[in-house]
């Protein structure tokens, strides 16, 4: 069994070192350690705190964690998994180079990539979302719909259209990233579109955009003349 936190010298405990010198002189372990705050039987913080750091080969990957897989590990719990994932998504929307969608007009396949860029091009498998905006193109909302390899039969357009009734939108754009990086549209992604494509005309709330996020470029179905 390690050294609990408690057993430590005060002079040595992370909270007080980060109160003392800085949280930037803190090494990623200690960091974790604060946002675990205590350890569970026979494993103490610390050790919770390295076994998380362990399962990645440098802490930019640790981004990635899911919820499921904090529970995973021994002596995690729901509290303390719900802190981590908290405390990466803050740290997430704290480097975005756009935080937020409220109010603006998306009027430019641009904008939505510098939007989604930060979010979808690191992510390992593929997240389908949509935005729907009003008659002006300015942003109403956004849902996530799916997760998983990206296929027409699944993502399903009473999930899409469905959001577009609550809301009242008047146009829908369509997202997912490509963790190949590739942002070529596979077969999957060209039938997809399509499908949207021709319910979105007959009730009334056309798919404005279909826009395919890699890892420093994008491809946009309305820019290659697809929508």
């Amino acid at each position: 069994m390690g050294v609990k936190i408690k057993e430590l010298p005060k002079e040595d405990r992370p909270r007080e070192r980060l109160i003392k010198y800085g949280a930037n002189i803190l090494s990623n372990e200690e960091l974790l350690s604060i946002l675990i705050k205590s350890g569970a039987k026979n494993k103490s913080a610390k050790e919770i705190a390295q076994t998380l750091l362990s399962k990645f080969d440098n802490v930019q990957d640790f981004s990635q964690i899911t919820y499921e897989e904090l529970l995973k590990v021994k002596g995690m719990g729901e509290s303390k998994a719900c802190t981590i994932m908290a405390a990466i998504e803050l740290g997430n929307r704290f480097h975005k180079t756009i935080p937020s969608l409220e109010k603006k007009k998306l009027n430019n396949s641009d904008l939505v990539f510098d939007y989604y860029k930060d979010t979808l091009s690191m992510k390992k498998q593929e997240h389908f979302y949509c935005i729907y905006v009003d008659s002006q193109k300015c942003f109403l909302k956004e849902a996530l719909l799916f997760v998983g390899t990206l296929n027409y039969s699944l993502v399903h357009p009473r999930e899409v259209f469905k959001e577009a009734y609550v809301v009242g939108a008047a146009g829908i754009i369509c997202i997912h990233n490509h963790p190949s990086g590739n942002v070529t549209p596979s077969k999957e992604d060209i039938i997809l579109t399509d499908r949207l494509k021709e319910i979105g005309m007959l009730q009334g709330v056309p798919i404005l955009d279909h826009i395919i996020i890699g890892k420093d470029s994008y491809y946009s179905f309305f820019e290659s003349g697809k929508l």
